[in-house]
């Protein structure tokens, strides 16, 4: 993060950080990673991170229309990108009205106070009050004319919204919505340590609003940070979303089994099955700086596997060193796709993929399955799972895979469409269950 003399606890300090992570974004690199390698160069504390990162992930849900309405306000692109970033967060919390967190005046005033502390943008701090102003005079003008378009309407690139009209006629509408709603912090109970009425009773006895969800999953009324929640530390829960804890009751462990946990990191899936059963798991993922994350959540559970670094293609006819030839009695195959259907936790996704990426990861994820299955004991089960909306990537792969095994499909819930209602809150996510019948 480029340093400024700014108040680390002010919103000029967090809009200029967040407009590095703009930039980053538009560059090409995923959010998270643009925070972590901002923060690694920074005197941020962290408060002044929480609000950076508040502010980035607010101007994701926002790009559409930001980027619409810069269009209309600035006669070219606002230059350097930086500037551009600062514009365009901005312009996302003027446009936050549901729950403004400062007021117009605030914003622009430190919108410009940010500019005028950073030597690239020092000399367009004219500009940016003249930009957000203008704005301000003339909202009710310039939304109705970014808003004709559907990134602007919606907030999503154009040939995202057309795949979803293709693919889901009836609701696209509703998965945008739900796509653009900040995400609920839903929690998984370690059935292990407590149950889901005891750890309800004790959030009770605290003042913490919460509801029942799923069979081990807790939503909280208001998100707190993960620090704040009452026996996260000691392995009582994990953050997990509702629809991701279907993987482990599928999958149906039983004490004594041999599992595999394909594509494993950040390890909550992993953590599930541990919870729900005494196994042999061997936790694999190909990067081994992922494995370390799974190994975190492992230590704060008191749980273990075997963590392995590898290559879900490798392994089988072309050994890599990972498989110890020994087949699995379960195997979850959490394989690569676009996200698709987790943009409400990640926006930037939607603006990182590009139309061929799906072609691209489906032909991945078939050599993974292909490879995978050798791995399957006969009788044994074959979890496929993603977060994606994209048939391809889904429903298509499932029904290829059967083909070309010959894989007998047993009960799933197929494709989940993402919600954001009082009763049901869950992300998009892809559940297909297969048994091996042969060697």
């Amino acid at each position: 993060m480029t340093q400024v003399s700014l108040k680390t606890d002010s919103l000029a300090y967090g809009l200029h950080g967040a407009a590095q992570a703009i930039v980053s974004v538009r560059e090409g690199t995923a959010l998270p990673q643009a925070l972590a390698r901002i923060f690694s160069h920074s005197d941020a504390t962290p408060q002044a991170r929480g609000a950076i990162q508040d502010l980035s992930y607010l101007s994701m849900r926002k790009l559409g229309v930001a980027d619409g309405l810069l269009g209309l306000l600035a006669n070219k692109p606002p230059q350097p990108e930086v500037l551009h970033g600062l514009l365009t967060c901005a312009l996302s919390l003027l446009l936050d009205e549901a729950d403004p967190a400062y007021d117009d005046f605030t914003v622009v005033n430190q919108a410009v106070e940010a500019a005028a502390a950073d030597p690239e943008m020092s000399h367009a701090k004219g500009v940016v009050n003249a930009i957000l102003r203008r704005f301000l005079r003339e909202r009710a003008g310039l939304l109705p004319q970014v808003e004709k378009t559907p990134a602007g309407a919606w907030n999503y690139p154009t040939w995202w919204i057309d795949r979803l009209k293709a693919a889901y006629p009836e609701q696209w509408q509703a998965i945008l919505r739900a796509g653009n709603a900040p995400p609920p912090l839903t929690l998984r109970v370690n059935r292990r340590k407590t149950s889901v009425a005891d750890y309800l009773q004790t959030l009770a006895a605290q003042g913490v609003g919460a509801r029942q969800v799923g069979p081990d999953a807790v939503r909280l009324d208001k998100p707190v940070p993960v620090a704040q929640i009452d026996g996260f530390a000691a392995g009582l829960v994990s953050v997990q979303d509702a629809a991701a804890q279907l993987a482990a009751p599928l999958l149906d462990v039983q004490d004594g089994m041999r599992v595999l946990d394909a594509c494993a990191a950040p390890g909550g899936k992993t953590g599930h099955l541990l919870e729900c059963a005494d196994i042999d798991l061997v936790a694999l993922d190909h990067d081994p700086k992922r494995l370390r994350r799974i190994e975190e959540n492992l230590q704060r559970l008191q749980l273990h596997a075997a963590l392995k670094a590898g290559d879900a293609r490798a392994g089988g006819d072309t050994d890599d060193g990972w498989w110890d030839g020994k087949p699995f009695d379960r195997i979850l195959a959490d394989i690569p796709c676009t996200a698709s259907g987790i943009v409400r936790r990640h926006p930037d996704i939607r603006w990182l993929r590009r139309k061929t990426d799906t072609a691209q990861l489906a032909t991945l994820s078939s050599q993974i399955l292909d490879n995978l299955w050798q791995m399957l004991k006969p009788d044994g089960k074959l979890l496929l799972v993603t977060c994606s909306l994209w048939p391809q990537e889904s429903e298509d792969q499932a029904a290829a895979f059967a083909q070309r095994n010959q894989a007998i499909r047993l009960p799933a819930p197929g494709q989940l469409l993402p919600t954001a209602g009082a009763e049901t809150d869950h992300d998009g996510l892809f559940y297909a269950l297969f048994q091996k019948t042969g060697p």
